[in-house]
């Protein structure tokens, strides 16, 4: 029993690296073997170089070098119990077998290199998408929290997806936003996106004049159409905005104030039902106000109701947009429904595994999803806060609420 024990531990202690390194030996050993015993005509020498070129697979020059080495060996054993090593034709059979793991050995140090810059450059890009896409907290006052960006490149780490939360006196400031075109340009104007929002957010008291700061901001910083620039280029190329929804979610209050400015509608999850929050007249996106007209203009503003275990879903294009094997989009709405709407973070887990499950585990286009649900302990009474009369009932979910 403790034989067994010690070599199930020892078994166990054997990472799959070495395993593979074993089976090259194994490899060698069998060849070498078998070349040995047959006839004279048969030559099993060339298969020895599997070894040193498999091995630079996955390990490192000197593993490499020694499973060559190793093979070399071998290969001189076999000419010596045949012939003689000095034979020409086993002399250059060895000459080439050493060459080759020599150069499987360079080749397992270029790999190396190469895979400690990815993760150099892969460490870079986390951090890049740490302060892009700061983490939100899973609680903010009443609201939780749970947010997810999906990369449509397997390497990639930040794109021109983004999201915020900025706390205020009297409740939460929600941005999710899609900065169109991909690439390093998309990833500055995201930023300059979220910096802009994350700025102003708590200053301004109303929600259009918070837009309407950051249609200012981006108008003199995102990158005009190739025909007011006088460029050459393709125009769809050089053109460039972003479309985002903003939310104002008051503590005291079982409501959210939207302005979309040409972004997908977030959806409510209320007792099973999910309804799609429409702007009847939703604003440009943001920095193209000055080409399509309404320059100054506030925008739309609409209050929904959003009450104690409710869900508000927002999320960008590259979710909606999402295809199967037979090009159908991915139905949100109806994947969505019968979901608990409670758990933020439940939602978004199985929402994202669902979402790669059809696609295929490959989405055309990046994707970030924000779930917020209001917790009924937090919530004060509506209207109490600041120490007046209750004010009216919320309008029934999905529908937008009177102006007050």
């Amino acid at each position: 029993m403790d034989v067994a024990r010690r070599l199930g531990q020892w078994g166990r202690s054997w990472r799959p690296r070495q395993l593979l390194v074993a089976a090259m030996i194994m490899l060698i050993l069998v060849v070498t073997a078998v070349d040995i015993m047959a006839p004279p005509d048969v030559h099993l020498e060339p298969f020895l170089v599997a070894a040193p070129a498999i091995t630079a697979s996955f390990a490192g020059a000197r593993t490499t070098a020694l499973v060559g080495g190793v093979a070399v060996a071998a290969q001189i054993l076999v000419a010596g119990v045949r012939t003689t090593p000095l034979d020409l034709n086993h002399s250059a059979q060895i000459a080439t077998l050493a060459l080759m793991s020599v150069l499987a050995t360079f080749f397992a140090h270029l790999r190396v290199k190469h895979v400690r810059q990815v993760t150099r450059l892969r460490s870079v890009a986390e951090t890049a998408q740490r302060v892009l896409l700061r983490p939100i907290p899973r609680r903010i006052g009443p609201l939780c929290i749970a947010s997810v960006y999906l990369a449509a490149e397997a390497e990639a780490q930040i794109g021109g997806d983004l999201y915020a939360a900025v706390r205020t006196d009297g409740g939460t400031r929600v941005i999710v936003g899609d900065v169109r075109g991909k690439g390093m340009e998309a990833v500055n104007e995201a930023a300059l996106t979220l910096g802009a929002f994350r700025a102003v957010a708590h200053r301004q008291a109303e929600l259009p004049a918070l837009v309407l700061w950051l249609e200012r901001a981006l108008s003199s910083e995102l990158t005009y159409p190739a025909a007011e620039a006088g460029r050459a280029e393709d125009e769809a190329e050089a053109e460039s905005f972003v479309t985002a929804v903003v939310a104002d979610i008051p503590d005291d209050k079982p409501v959210v104030h939207l302005v979309t400015c040409g972004h997908p509608p977030p959806l409510l999850l209320h007792d099973g039902r999910v309804t799609s929050l429409d702007m009847p007249a939703p604003a440009p996106p943001l920095g193209l106000t000055q080409f399509v007209g309404g320059a100054g203009e506030e925008p739309t503003v609409r209050t929904f109701a959003f009450g104690p275990g409710d869900t508000l879903l927002l999320y960008t294009d590259g979710v909606v947009e999402a295809r199967d094997v037979s090009g159908v989009f991915y139905p949100l709405t109806g994947r969505l429904a019968g979901l608990p709407a409670g758990d933020p973070e439940a939602l978004v887990d199985r929402l994202c595994a669902d979402l790669l499950a059809y696609a295929g585990g490959c989405l055309g286009d990046d994707a970030a999803v924000l779930a917020i649900s209001r917790s009924p302990a937090l919530v004060p009474a509506a209207g109490r806060a600041g120490g007046g009369p209750p004010s009216a009932p919320p309008p029934p979910p999905g529908q937008a609420a009177p102006p007050s």
